[in-house]
């Protein structure tokens, strides 16, 4: 057997390196021995009892102590489940809080795009004249309108009465040239006049 391989058994059998197999293989080889001894001496058989009693009650001292070291293990064992199903239910719970705060972040999108759409169109519509200026404007087109309609009536008027008159004088200069043209065709005279 190895050194190594010797190591490894010992901490195998010894646990955390405590030396709790050594003091019980001691005890029990002193209390073979006490027990193989004859009572010639009792001092000596009551220091070895003594001594006996000491190294059991360090190995029920150490057996105490790790069985409270295994019972603070356990309830640690247990904090730490405890804290890890406050953990996950944190989690959880953050999680619906990123998906509330997404959607609220989601609203207040939309509601900041439409804030904007409504600045740009406020901004719009104060550039634009109000409806008392506008309808005032309005009236004051429409007059115009019915002025200029009234000239127009007037002056299609004056041109229907001038192109009258000018049909009235086309058809007099052409009369008075068939006149012409007859009374030179009478007197056989070769001037003759064209108006036309």
């Amino acid at each position: 057997m190895t050194d190594e391989e010797v190591i490894r058994r010992r901490l195998l059998i010894d646990g955390d390196g405590t030396g709790d197999d050594r003091r019980l293989n001691v005890l029990l080889k002193n209390f073979i021995k006490w027990c193989n001894t004859p009572i010639d001496n009792p001092s000596e058989s009551q220091l070895s009892q003594d001594r006996m009693l000491n190294q059991l009650s360090q190995c029920e001292y150490t057996f105490s102590k790790c069985r409270l070291l295994a019972g603070m293990c356990d309830a640690e064992l247990q904090n730490y489940k405890n804290l890890s199903t406050q953990i996950a239910s944190d989690i959880e719970s953050a999680k619906e809080d990123i998906e509330t705060t997404k959607a609220q972040f989601k609203e207040a999108k939309t509601i900041r795009k439409n804030r904007v759409e409504y600045e740009v169109l406020a901004k719009i519509i104060n550039e634009q004249p109000d409806r008392k200026q506008t309808c005032e404007v309005l009236s004051q087109i429409q007059k115009e309108l019915r002025n200029l309609e009234e000239t127009k009536a007037q002056l299609e008027k004056k041109w229907d009465l001038r192109r009258k008159q000018f049909h009235v004088l086309v058809s007099s200069i052409h009369q008075l040239q068939g006149l012409l043209d007859e009374n030179e065709s009478d007197d056989g005279s070769s001037t003759s006049m064209d108006w036309v």
